[in-house]
């Protein structure tokens, strides 16, 4: 593993014709997707994914807060304040993982509400489920396996809905905002937390020094996986900037879009809303 480690090159971020590979438009010409550096047909992502995610489930909460240095629980909790959530509400956790924030959307919303965990991966959720803060708010955590591409809820079902880390992992993007759409009330908000490019080149130098040396080396010692923590790295540099990203968001219909960048712009939080009434169809002429 170290005698890898010092071959490695450290890739450059990419340019915005190479981060269009991840958008839908582009993999319905090619047939194919990407996961991290690597291309497949875009079948297959799925069972990529998949894969990834179970090696880690069992892992990931403590790799987690080891690797962020605990930073990502501030990310977190301050995502899930901006969406203002109200008791009583009906939030969606979509890529909802172990749910982090589904836990602190719960605590907002109180014992009237509900939380629907949402993921693809069983391991991931059964991991987040075992949890002592996970089992605290059992009777408002509700646990769902499924596509994000394909949403499993009636349409204006939920006041709010969220994804953390998790939409840069989906084969087609814009259709996974759109599904946030559609299940969304008039007037619901999305948020989604990613990861972004570090602002200040210096703190990105270090950044990426520790993204493809250390995380990878702590992944092989501790997780038995150091490509999973290499391939986190990857999809972080093939993934739409902070803009590109709200630009998506406005294209699916979301309006008021709005992002902030957290710790140097490490991370984004993105929030827009559904509007409450659609434009009426023109008028036509008489003839």
């Amino acid at each position: 593993m170290l005698h890898q480690m010092k071959r490695l090159r450290i890739p450059g971020w990419f340019g915005r014709s190479e981060r269009q590979k991840m958008m839908d438009e582009h993999i319905a010409r090619s047939g194919t997707a990407y996961f991290g550096f690597r291309e497949m047909a875009r079948a297959e992502k799925n069972k990529a994914v998949q894969a990834h995610f179970n090696r880690v489930a069992a892992k990931y909460d403590f790799m987690n807060s080891l690797l962020s240095f605990g930073i990502h629980h501030f990310w977190k909790r301050k995502a899930v304040r901006i969406l203002d959530l109200r008791p009583g509400q009906q939030v969606l956790d979509v890529c909802g993982g172990t749910g982090d924030l589904s836990v602190y959307a719960a605590r907002r919303i109180g014992p009237d509400g509900d939380v629907f965990v949402y993921d693809m991966n069983r391991r991931m959720m059964e991991a987040g489920r075992s949890r002592p803060g996970n089992r605290h708010y059992r009777r408002q955590l509700h646990y769902v396996q499924g596509d994000a591409e394909r949403l499993c809820f009636a349409d204006n079902r939920f006041e709010a809905a969220m994804v953390g880390f998790g939409i840069r992992n989906l084969t087609h993007l814009k259709k996974g905002f759109s599904e946030m759409y559609r299940v969304l009330k008039p007037g619901g908000k999305v948020m989604c937390l990613e990861f972004s490019r570090p602002v200040n080149p210096l703190f990105r130098a270090l950044y990426d020094g520790y993204s493809f040396y250390f995380m990878p080396l702590l992944g092989s010692l501790l997780a038995g996986s150091g490509n999973s923590y290499s391939c986190l790295s990857e999809t972080i540099r093939m993934f739409a900037t902070p803009d590109e990203l709200k630009a998506i968001l406005g294209a699916v219909g979301f309006e008021s879009v709005s992002y902030k960048r957290l710790t140097n712009g490490i991370a984004a939080i993105h929030l827009g809303r559904k509007p409450f009434s659609f434009p009426a169809e023109p008028s036509k002429d008489k003839a």
